[in-house]
Protein backbone atom coordinates (compact mmCIF):
# COMPACT_ATOMS: atom_id res chain seq x y z
CA UNK A 1 0.00 0.00 0.00
CA UNK A 2 1.16 3.61 -0.61
CA UNK A 3 0.56 6.06 1.72
CA UNK A 4 1.46 9.03 2.18
CA UNK A 5 3.54 10.29 5.57
CA UNK A 6 1.03 13.10 7.17
CA UNK A 7 -1.13 10.08 6.94
CA UNK A 8 1.19 8.03 10.00
CA UNK A 9 1.25 10.72 12.63
CA UNK A 10 4.54 11.89 11.77
CA UNK A 11 3.89 15.19 12.06
CA UNK A 12 2.63 15.55 15.34
CA UNK A 13 5.69 13.42 17.14
CA UNK A 14 7.70 15.66 14.73
CA UNK A 15 6.34 18.66 16.57
CA UNK A 16 6.09 17.23 19.97
CA UNK A 17 9.82 16.83 19.32
CA UNK A 18 10.33 20.10 18.37
CA UNK A 19 9.55 21.37 21.76
CA UNK A 20 12.42 19.68 23.27
CA UNK A 21 14.87 21.05 20.73
CA UNK A 22 13.45 24.55 20.70
CA UNK A 23 16.05 27.24 21.42
CA UNK A 24 18.85 23.89 21.54
CA UNK A 25 21.72 23.35 19.22
CA UNK A 26 21.16 19.80 18.98
CA UNK A 27 23.57 18.44 16.64
CA UNK A 28 22.97 14.61 14.80
CA UNK A 29 24.84 12.00 12.66
CA UNK A 30 24.19 9.81 10.66
CA UNK A 31 26.62 6.81 9.68
CA UNK A 32 26.16 4.61 6.82
CA UNK A 33 27.15 1.14 6.40
CA UNK A 34 26.17 -1.13 3.19
CA UNK A 35 25.31 -0.36 -0.39
CA UNK A 36 23.43 2.79 -2.08
CA UNK A 37 20.20 1.73 -0.85
CA UNK A 38 21.20 2.21 2.60
CA UNK A 39 22.74 5.48 1.63
CA UNK A 40 19.63 6.60 -0.15
CA UNK A 41 17.69 5.84 3.15
CA UNK A 42 20.84 7.70 5.38
CA UNK A 43 19.54 11.13 3.48
CA UNK A 44 15.95 10.23 4.24
CA UNK A 45 16.97 10.13 8.08
CA UNK A 46 19.14 13.16 7.92
CA UNK A 47 15.72 14.86 6.18
CA UNK A 48 13.70 13.59 9.11
CA UNK A 49 16.89 14.72 12.20
CA UNK A 50 16.83 18.34 10.37
CA UNK A 51 13.02 18.59 10.65
CA UNK A 52 12.69 17.91 14.34
CA UNK A 53 15.37 20.06 14.59
CA UNK A 54 18.68 18.75 14.56
CA UNK A 55 21.71 20.11 13.12
CA UNK A 56 23.96 17.51 11.24
CA UNK A 57 27.72 17.07 12.05
CA UNK A 58 30.30 14.97 10.59
CA UNK A 59 31.75 14.54 14.26
CA UNK A 60 29.76 11.90 16.28
CA UNK A 61 31.45 12.55 19.34
CA UNK A 62 29.97 16.30 19.79
CA UNK A 63 26.47 14.87 18.92
CA UNK A 64 23.38 14.44 20.78
CA UNK A 65 21.95 11.69 18.66
CA UNK A 66 23.43 9.15 16.56
CA UNK A 67 21.76 6.64 14.29
CA UNK A 68 23.45 3.66 12.68
CA UNK A 69 22.36 2.72 9.32
CA UNK A 70 23.27 -0.86 8.92
CA UNK A 71 24.21 -3.82 6.70
CA UNK A 72 23.49 -7.31 6.44
CA UNK A 73 24.82 -8.73 3.07
CA UNK A 74 27.85 -10.19 4.57
CA UNK A 75 29.36 -11.34 8.11
CA UNK A 76 32.29 -8.50 7.88
CA UNK A 77 29.51 -5.33 7.18
CA UNK A 78 27.90 -6.75 10.35
CA UNK A 79 30.98 -6.95 12.35
CA UNK A 80 32.23 -3.39 11.44
CA UNK A 81 28.69 -1.94 12.52
CA UNK A 82 28.50 -3.96 15.74
CA UNK A 83 32.31 -2.78 16.29
CA UNK A 84 31.51 1.31 16.18
CA UNK A 85 28.74 0.50 18.15
CA UNK A 86 31.04 -0.17 20.67
CA UNK A 87 32.88 2.82 20.37
CA UNK A 88 29.74 5.06 21.51
CA UNK A 89 29.68 3.63 25.09
CA UNK A 90 32.77 6.43 25.81
CA UNK A 91 30.29 8.90 24.17
CA UNK A 92 27.49 8.21 26.08
CA UNK A 93 29.47 8.02 29.25
CA UNK A 94 30.46 11.74 28.52
CA UNK A 95 27.23 12.84 27.53
CA UNK A 96 24.42 10.95 29.38
CA UNK A 97 21.89 12.32 27.16
CA UNK A 98 23.34 11.04 23.83
CA UNK A 99 20.26 9.21 21.93
CA UNK A 100 22.10 5.80 20.04
CA UNK A 101 19.69 4.63 17.05
CA UNK A 102 20.64 1.91 14.98
CA UNK A 103 18.35 0.71 11.92
CA UNK A 104 18.75 -1.13 8.67
CA UNK A 105 19.21 -4.53 7.54
CA UNK A 106 21.19 -5.75 10.53
CA UNK A 107 17.96 -4.36 12.62
CA UNK A 108 15.77 -6.45 10.74
CA UNK A 109 17.55 -9.53 12.08
CA UNK A 110 15.60 -11.23 15.29
CA UNK A 111 19.42 -12.29 16.49
CA UNK A 112 21.24 -9.25 16.46
CA UNK A 113 18.09 -7.03 18.23
CA UNK A 114 18.44 -9.06 20.79
CA UNK A 115 22.23 -8.95 20.84
CA UNK A 116 22.12 -5.33 20.64
CA UNK A 117 19.04 -4.89 23.47
CA UNK A 118 21.65 -7.43 25.87
CA UNK A 119 25.07 -6.04 25.12
CA UNK A 120 24.78 -2.66 23.99
CA UNK A 121 22.18 -0.83 26.72
CA UNK A 122 23.02 2.54 25.84
CA UNK A 123 21.31 1.65 22.42
CA UNK A 124 17.96 3.79 22.82
CA UNK A 125 16.15 2.16 19.75
CA UNK A 126 16.30 -0.14 16.79
CA UNK A 127 13.71 -0.31 13.54
CA UNK A 128 13.79 -1.57 10.37
CA UNK A 129 15.03 -0.22 6.96
CA UNK A 130 11.39 0.50 5.84
CA UNK A 131 10.24 2.30 9.10
CA UNK A 132 11.97 5.54 8.91
CA UNK A 133 8.69 7.39 9.20
CA UNK A 134 9.06 6.09 12.92
CA UNK A 135 11.95 7.84 13.54
CA UNK A 136 10.61 10.96 15.38
CA UNK A 137 8.14 8.50 17.27
CA UNK A 138 11.63 6.82 18.53
CA UNK A 139 12.95 9.91 19.64
CA UNK A 140 10.25 11.68 21.35
CA UNK A 141 10.36 8.25 23.48
CA UNK A 142 14.05 8.41 24.19
CA UNK A 143 13.77 12.04 24.98
CA UNK A 144 10.69 11.61 27.73
CA UNK A 145 12.99 8.77 29.07
CA UNK A 146 10.67 5.78 28.24
CA UNK A 147 11.52 2.15 27.74
CA UNK A 148 14.28 1.42 25.28
CA UNK A 149 12.10 0.44 21.54
CA UNK A 150 12.91 -2.37 19.51
CA UNK A 151 11.06 -2.18 16.52
CA UNK A 152 11.00 -5.33 14.72
CA UNK A 153 8.23 -7.53 12.74
CA UNK A 154 6.05 -4.24 12.20
CA UNK A 155 6.67 -3.48 8.60
CA UNK A 156 3.28 -4.24 6.64
CA UNK A 157 5.25 -3.95 3.44
CA UNK A 158 3.92 -0.19 2.89
CA UNK A 159 5.72 2.41 1.15
CA UNK A 160 5.38 5.96 2.66
CA UNK A 161 5.73 8.87 0.30
CA UNK A 162 6.33 12.60 1.37
CA UNK A 163 9.62 11.72 3.86
CA UNK A 164 11.74 14.88 3.59
CA UNK A 165 15.06 14.31 2.66
CA UNK A 166 18.55 15.77 2.76
CA UNK A 167 20.99 14.96 0.05
CA UNK A 168 24.95 14.99 0.49
CA UNK A 169 25.56 16.71 -2.94
CA UNK A 170 23.53 18.85 -4.90
CA UNK A 171 24.34 17.49 -8.35
CA UNK A 172 24.05 13.89 -8.08
CA UNK A 173 21.09 11.60 -6.33
CA UNK A 174 19.52 8.55 -5.71
CA UNK A 175 16.20 7.69 -6.24
CA UNK A 176 14.28 4.66 -4.95
CA UNK A 177 11.69 3.25 -7.09
CA UNK A 178 10.92 0.11 -5.30
CA UNK A 179 11.85 -2.13 -2.19
CA UNK A 180 12.16 -5.40 -0.73
CA UNK A 181 13.47 -8.70 -3.14
CA UNK A 182 11.36 -11.66 -4.46
CA UNK A 183 14.08 -14.00 -5.72
CA UNK A 184 14.97 -15.81 -2.52
CA UNK A 185 18.60 -16.18 -3.62
CA UNK A 186 20.10 -18.75 -1.49
CA UNK A 187 23.18 -16.90 -0.05
CA UNK A 188 20.77 -13.64 0.36
CA UNK A 189 19.21 -11.92 3.27
CA UNK A 190 17.76 -9.09 1.81
CA UNK A 191 14.47 -10.65 1.46
CA UNK A 192 14.04 -11.67 4.82
CA UNK A 193 15.14 -8.62 6.10
CA UNK A 194 13.74 -5.73 3.39
CA UNK A 195 10.84 -7.94 2.88
CA UNK A 196 8.83 -8.49 -0.86
CA UNK A 197 9.01 -6.34 -3.96
CA UNK A 198 6.90 -3.44 -4.12
CA UNK A 199 7.44 -0.43 -6.75
CA UNK A 200 6.80 3.31 -6.17
CA UNK A 201 3.68 4.97 -8.15
CA UNK A 202 5.43 6.12 -11.45
CA UNK A 203 4.16 9.41 -10.95
CA UNK A 204 5.84 9.75 -7.21
CA UNK A 205 9.63 8.84 -9.24
CA UNK A 206 8.38 10.87 -11.91
CA UNK A 207 7.80 13.92 -10.03
CA UNK A 208 10.99 13.43 -7.77
CA UNK A 209 13.10 12.99 -10.50
CA UNK A 210 11.32 16.52 -12.51
CA UNK A 211 12.12 18.18 -9.18
CA UNK A 212 15.50 16.98 -8.52
CA UNK A 213 16.34 17.90 -12.50
CA UNK A 214 14.79 21.57 -11.96
CA UNK A 215 17.08 21.91 -9.19
CA UNK A 216 20.39 21.11 -11.00
CA UNK A 217 20.58 17.62 -10.80
CA UNK A 218 23.46 15.99 -13.31
CA UNK A 219 23.08 12.93 -12.45
CA UNK A 220 19.69 10.42 -11.33
CA UNK A 221 20.71 6.33 -10.07
CA UNK A 222 17.78 4.82 -9.69
CA UNK A 223 17.55 2.31 -6.97
CA UNK A 224 16.40 -1.21 -5.72
CA UNK A 225 17.06 -4.35 -4.85
CA UNK A 226 16.08 -5.81 -8.44
CA UNK A 227 15.51 -2.54 -9.90
CA UNK A 228 14.65 -3.72 -13.31
CA UNK A 229 11.53 -6.10 -12.04
CA UNK A 230 9.86 -2.81 -11.39
CA UNK A 231 6.14 -3.24 -11.47
CA UNK A 232 3.95 -0.60 -11.12
CA UNK A 233 1.36 0.85 -13.36
CA UNK A 234 4.22 0.91 -15.64
CA UNK A 235 7.30 -1.38 -16.31
CA UNK A 236 10.87 -0.64 -15.55
CA UNK A 237 11.82 0.20 -19.45
CA UNK A 238 8.87 2.03 -19.90
CA UNK A 239 9.78 4.08 -16.26
CA UNK A 240 13.22 5.04 -17.92
CA UNK A 241 12.00 5.91 -21.33
CA UNK A 242 9.45 8.64 -19.22
CA UNK A 243 12.71 9.69 -17.35
CA UNK A 244 14.74 10.07 -20.01
CA UNK A 245 12.00 12.10 -21.67
CA UNK A 246 12.15 15.10 -19.36
CA UNK A 247 13.87 18.28 -20.41
CA UNK A 248 17.32 18.73 -19.16
CA UNK A 249 21.21 18.24 -19.29
CA UNK A 250 21.07 15.11 -17.22
CA UNK A 251 22.13 11.34 -16.87
CA UNK A 252 20.27 8.51 -15.48
CA UNK A 253 21.73 5.23 -14.24
CA UNK A 254 20.53 2.44 -12.13
CA UNK A 255 21.23 -0.76 -10.33
CA UNK A 256 21.00 -3.08 -9.32
CA UNK A 257 19.49 -5.56 -12.35
CA UNK A 258 18.88 -9.53 -12.17
CA UNK A 259 19.86 -11.04 -15.73
CA UNK A 260 15.99 -12.74 -15.55
CA UNK A 261 14.56 -9.50 -16.08
CA UNK A 262 16.97 -8.47 -18.60
CA UNK A 263 13.55 -7.44 -21.36
CA UNK A 264 14.18 -6.33 -24.93
CA UNK A 265 12.40 -3.23 -24.35
CA UNK A 266 14.64 -2.39 -21.68
CA UNK A 267 18.16 -2.86 -24.17
CA UNK A 268 16.13 -1.20 -27.32
CA UNK A 269 15.00 2.06 -24.67
CA UNK A 270 18.62 2.62 -23.63
CA UNK A 271 20.07 2.39 -27.52
CA UNK A 272 17.30 4.77 -28.26
CA UNK A 273 18.28 7.17 -25.25
CA UNK A 274 21.87 6.53 -25.22
CA UNK A 275 22.08 10.67 -24.90
CA UNK A 276 20.60 10.40 -21.24
CA UNK A 277 21.10 6.71 -20.24
CA UNK A 278 24.26 6.10 -19.15
CA UNK A 279 25.98 3.31 -21.27
CA UNK A 280 26.43 0.99 -18.21
CA UNK A 281 24.92 -1.89 -17.32
CA UNK A 282 25.65 -3.68 -13.67
CA UNK A 283 24.91 -7.68 -14.49
CA UNK A 284 25.47 -10.03 -11.44
CA UNK A 285 27.16 -13.45 -12.54
CA UNK A 286 27.81 -14.56 -9.02
CA UNK A 287 28.78 -18.15 -10.58
CA UNK A 288 29.61 -19.41 -13.84
CA UNK A 289 28.75 -22.98 -13.10
CA UNK A 290 25.24 -24.27 -13.72
CA UNK A 291 25.35 -26.65 -10.71
CA UNK A 292 26.03 -23.93 -8.62
CA UNK A 293 23.76 -21.06 -10.35
CA UNK A 294 20.72 -23.96 -9.68
CA UNK A 295 22.02 -24.53 -5.82
CA UNK A 296 22.23 -20.24 -5.74
CA UNK A 297 18.56 -20.29 -6.53
CA UNK A 298 19.31 -17.71 -9.58
CA UNK A 299 16.70 -18.46 -12.14
CA UNK A 300 19.27 -18.67 -15.25
CA UNK A 301 22.00 -20.75 -16.53
CA UNK A 302 25.35 -19.98 -17.76
CA UNK A 303 23.70 -19.61 -21.38
CA UNK A 304 20.90 -17.20 -20.42
CA UNK A 305 23.40 -15.60 -18.66
CA UNK A 306 26.09 -14.97 -21.41
CA UNK A 307 22.96 -14.44 -24.14
CA UNK A 308 21.77 -11.90 -22.28
CA UNK A 309 25.31 -10.11 -21.60
CA UNK A 310 26.16 -10.64 -25.38
CA UNK A 311 23.06 -9.13 -26.55
CA UNK A 312 23.47 -6.11 -24.20
CA UNK A 313 27.09 -5.31 -25.37
CA UNK A 314 25.81 -5.36 -28.80
CA UNK A 315 23.11 -3.55 -29.09
CA UNK A 316 24.34 -0.42 -27.43
CA UNK A 317 27.16 1.38 -28.44
CA UNK A 318 29.47 2.28 -25.83
CA UNK A 319 28.69 -0.54 -23.34
CA UNK A 320 30.50 -1.13 -19.91
CA UNK A 321 29.52 -3.82 -18.36
CA UNK A 322 29.91 -5.31 -14.76
CA UNK A 323 29.45 -8.28 -12.58
CA UNK A 324 29.58 -9.50 -9.51
CA UNK A 325 31.15 -12.80 -8.57
CA UNK A 326 30.87 -15.49 -5.44
CA UNK A 327 33.90 -17.39 -4.70
CA UNK A 328 33.62 -20.41 -2.76
CA UNK A 329 29.87 -20.95 -2.16
CA UNK A 330 29.02 -24.31 -0.62
CA UNK A 331 30.58 -27.08 -2.76
CA UNK A 332 32.18 -24.88 -5.47
CA UNK A 333 35.17 -26.71 -7.07
CA UNK A 334 37.77 -25.99 -9.25
CA UNK A 335 36.20 -27.23 -12.24
CA UNK A 336 32.89 -24.87 -11.21
CA UNK A 337 35.54 -21.80 -10.57
CA UNK A 338 37.04 -22.10 -13.65
CA UNK A 339 33.18 -22.11 -15.61
CA UNK A 340 33.48 -18.86 -13.56
CA UNK A 341 36.70 -17.43 -15.06
CA UNK A 342 35.48 -18.46 -18.44
CA UNK A 343 32.40 -16.75 -18.79
CA UNK A 344 34.86 -13.30 -17.50
CA UNK A 345 37.16 -14.35 -20.24
CA UNK A 346 34.49 -14.91 -22.60
CA UNK A 347 32.35 -11.60 -21.71
CA UNK A 348 35.42 -9.41 -20.69
CA UNK A 349 33.38 -7.34 -18.06
CA UNK A 350 34.99 -3.82 -17.60
CA UNK A 351 34.82 -4.61 -14.01
CA UNK A 352 34.30 -7.53 -11.45
CA UNK A 353 32.99 -7.36 -7.91
CA UNK A 354 34.51 -10.14 -5.89
CA UNK A 355 33.50 -11.85 -2.91
CA UNK A 356 34.23 -14.71 -0.90
CA UNK A 357 31.01 -16.46 -0.01
CA UNK A 358 29.95 -15.58 3.65
CA UNK A 359 27.09 -17.28 5.60
CA UNK A 360 23.90 -15.67 7.01
CA UNK A 361 21.72 -17.48 9.14
CA UNK A 362 18.24 -17.58 8.14
CA UNK A 363 19.17 -18.14 4.16
CA UNK A 364 18.93 -21.45 2.57
CA UNK A 365 22.73 -21.82 2.23
CA UNK A 366 23.53 -21.44 5.67
CA UNK A 367 22.11 -24.70 6.25
CA UNK A 368 24.80 -26.78 3.47
CA UNK A 369 27.74 -28.42 4.79
CA UNK A 370 29.93 -28.71 2.15
CA UNK A 371 32.18 -25.75 2.54
CA UNK A 372 34.79 -24.62 0.77
CA UNK A 373 38.49 -24.11 2.97
CA UNK A 374 39.03 -20.73 3.28
CA UNK A 375 42.40 -21.45 1.92
CA UNK A 376 41.05 -22.89 -1.39
CA UNK A 377 38.94 -19.31 -1.56
CA UNK A 378 41.14 -17.61 -1.29
CA UNK A 379 43.54 -19.17 -3.63
CA UNK A 380 40.76 -18.46 -6.07
CA UNK A 381 40.07 -14.75 -5.31
CA UNK A 382 43.86 -14.46 -6.14
CA UNK A 383 43.46 -15.83 -9.59
CA UNK A 384 40.04 -14.21 -11.00
CA UNK A 385 41.93 -10.44 -9.62
CA UNK A 386 44.74 -10.87 -11.24
CA UNK A 387 43.18 -12.15 -14.36
CA UNK A 388 40.75 -9.89 -14.16
CA UNK A 389 43.17 -6.71 -13.74
CA UNK A 390 44.49 -7.70 -17.17
CA UNK A 391 40.90 -7.49 -18.90
CA UNK A 392 40.09 -4.41 -17.09
CA UNK A 393 43.02 -3.14 -18.16
CA UNK A 394 42.89 -3.82 -22.48
CA UNK A 395 38.69 -2.95 -21.92
CA UNK A 396 40.05 0.67 -20.81
CA UNK A 397 42.76 1.10 -23.92
CA UNK A 398 40.31 2.12 -26.29
CA UNK A 399 39.85 5.14 -24.60
CA UNK A 400 42.83 6.46 -25.22
CA UNK A 401 42.80 9.07 -27.51
CA UNK A 402 39.44 9.64 -27.53
CA UNK A 403 37.20 12.71 -26.51
CA UNK A 404 34.52 12.07 -23.63
CA UNK A 405 32.08 13.99 -21.83
CA UNK A 406 32.59 13.97 -18.53
CA UNK A 407 30.58 14.50 -14.88
CA UNK A 408 33.45 15.96 -12.42
CA UNK A 409 33.03 14.66 -9.59
CA UNK A 410 35.46 15.45 -6.90
CA UNK A 411 38.85 17.06 -6.19
CA UNK A 412 41.43 13.78 -7.01
CA UNK A 413 43.22 12.12 -4.19
CA UNK A 414 45.54 11.21 -6.89
CA UNK A 415 47.24 14.55 -7.18
CA UNK A 416 47.19 18.41 -5.45
CA UNK A 417 44.36 21.13 -5.55
CA UNK A 418 44.65 21.33 -9.32
CA UNK A 419 43.89 17.62 -10.08
CA UNK A 420 39.89 16.44 -10.32
CA UNK A 421 38.27 13.35 -10.62
CA UNK A 422 35.40 12.72 -13.03
CA UNK A 423 33.73 9.96 -14.54
CA UNK A 424 32.37 8.66 -18.00
CA UNK A 425 28.80 7.76 -18.88
CA UNK A 426 30.59 4.60 -18.68
CA UNK A 427 31.03 4.89 -15.37
CA UNK A 428 34.92 4.84 -15.71
CA UNK A 429 36.92 7.12 -13.55
CA UNK A 430 38.74 10.11 -14.70
CA UNK A 431 41.67 12.22 -13.83
CA UNK A 432 42.64 15.42 -14.92
CA UNK A 433 44.10 18.42 -13.96
CA UNK A 434 42.67 21.82 -14.63
CA UNK A 435 43.05 25.59 -13.30
CA UNK A 436 39.34 26.03 -12.70
CA UNK A 437 36.74 24.42 -10.52
CA UNK A 438 34.28 22.69 -12.55
CA UNK A 439 32.69 19.92 -9.90
CA UNK A 440 28.99 19.04 -10.55
CA UNK A 441 29.27 19.79 -14.37
CA UNK A 442 29.54 18.23 -17.47
CA UNK A 443 32.88 18.83 -19.55
CA UNK A 444 35.20 17.61 -22.64
CA UNK A 445 38.65 15.63 -21.95
CA UNK A 446 40.59 13.82 -24.11
CA UNK A 447 42.08 10.94 -22.70
CA UNK A 448 46.32 10.36 -22.81
CA UNK A 449 46.59 7.22 -20.85
CA UNK A 450 44.23 4.45 -19.62
CA UNK A 451 45.34 1.41 -16.29
CA UNK A 452 42.84 -1.30 -15.38
CA UNK A 453 40.99 1.08 -12.96
CA UNK A 454 40.92 5.22 -13.89
CA UNK A 455 41.85 6.98 -16.81
CA UNK A 456 44.04 9.88 -17.14
CA UNK A 457 43.23 12.99 -19.47
CA UNK A 458 43.40 16.57 -20.31
CA UNK A 459 40.65 19.08 -19.92
CA UNK A 460 40.00 20.13 -23.65
CA UNK A 461 36.40 22.43 -22.98
CA UNK A 462 33.49 22.42 -21.26
CA UNK A 463 30.00 21.95 -22.92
Amino acid sequence: MIIDIKSTGYQNDVSRVKLYTEGKKLKAHVMTFGCQQNEADSERARGILLDMGYELSDNYRECDIILVNTCAIREHAEMKALSMLGNFRAVKKNNPDLIVGVFGCMAAEPTVMEKIKKDFHYVSFTFEPNMLHMLPSLVLAALEKSKRTFVIGEDKGDIVEGSPVYRVGDFKAWVSIMYGCNNFCSYCIVPYVRGRERSRRSEDVLSECKELISNGVKEITLLGQNVNSYRSDISFAELLERIALIDGDFTVRFMTSHPKDVSEKLILVMKKYSGKIAPYFHLPLQSGSDSILKKMNRSYDRERFISVAKKLKTEIPGLALSTDVIIGFPGETEEDFEDTMNVLREIRFDMVYSFLYSKREGTKAASMTDFVEDSAKNDRMKKLLAEQDIISYEMNQPYVGNVCRVLVESVSKRGGGDTYTARTGSNKLVHFKSDKNSIGNFINVKIEKAGAFDLFATEINNI
